[in-house]
């Protein structure tokens, strides 16, 4: 037996795939697992959800934007360059405000007033759904132990996001007039952030995904990341399901 025959040489590692065709892939994770095709947001923008409903996942849905400064402090930690974390960091102000009243977070905490919810009930977290915990726990994780490129890659959510929130705006306004339209806030405030932000990440991600095997993980990333939004949405849903009518 030769020894070529008895030692084969590995298979070529498959070829990159085209800027074009990783963004594809990339946008085509959004297009088909995104949550706005989650039946609770389909009802939702469609008018179908009481006031009880729509209270629940505004509670819920604040534990997971409280932990978005706090996930993106684990991205900041893993940039090498004082350029890139001072772009990161803007997130995090973005949320928590630069100062006490002001950011995300408390344009959230107003949509909860405008609906009817005290925001205390929203900072306590007493009334948080253990599988919206377990999901918000599973992304910060994520974003704590995987790379930099792995958590910058899980969120590009923020692709979809902006016409997300232009639809919800719209739905809103059109079926749940009895929320304040100030509340709406964080909504539009979301637009713009959100096109800003995805088009940095995504330009991280084309810089730094440079193998199959990088480009792979991206939109692996990307994917989790898509699970966790609709995870946390099952169990808003099904909690509402389950109350005795």
């Amino acid at each position: 037996m030769s020894t070529a025959a008895a030692h084969p040489r590995p298979a070529p590692l498959p070829e990159p795939w085209s800027p074009a065709e990783f963004e594809a892939r990339l946008r085509a994770v959004g297009e088909e697992r995104y949550h706005h095709r989650h039946p609770f947001n389909i009802r939702m923008h469609s008018g179908g959800l009481s006031p009880a409903e729509l209270r629940r996942w505004i509670v819920n849905r604040f534990h997971y934007q409280r932990h978005i400064p706090v996930k993106d402090a684990l991205i900041t930690a893993k940039l090498d360059s004082p350029e890139l974390r001072r772009m990161w960091l803007r997130r995090i102000q973005d949320h928590d405000g630069p100062q006490e009243g002001e950011g995300g977070m408390e344009r959230w905490l107003r949509l909860a007033e405008a609906a009817g919810v005290d925001r205390g009930t929203l900072l306590r977290a007493d009334s948080v759904l253990p599988g919206v915990r377990l999901a918000v726990d599973g992304y910060v994780n994520f974003c704590r132990l995987r790379s930099p490129l792995e958590a910058v890659a899980a969120s590009l959510t923020e692709l979809s996001a902006p016409d997300l929130m232009l639809t919800r705006i719209e739905a809103f306004e059109r079926h749940y007039p009895w929320i304040e339209p100030d509340g709406l806030a964080y909504f539009r405030s979301r637009v713009s952030q959100g096109r800003r932000d995805s088009r940095e990440a995504l330009d991280l991600v084309h810089l730094w995904a440079r193998s199959r095997d990088d480009q792979e993980r991206a939109v692996a990333a990307l994917r989790f990341k898509c699970e966790v939004l609709w995870s946390l949405l099952d169990a808003v849903d099904r909690a509402g399901r389950e109350e005795p009518q």
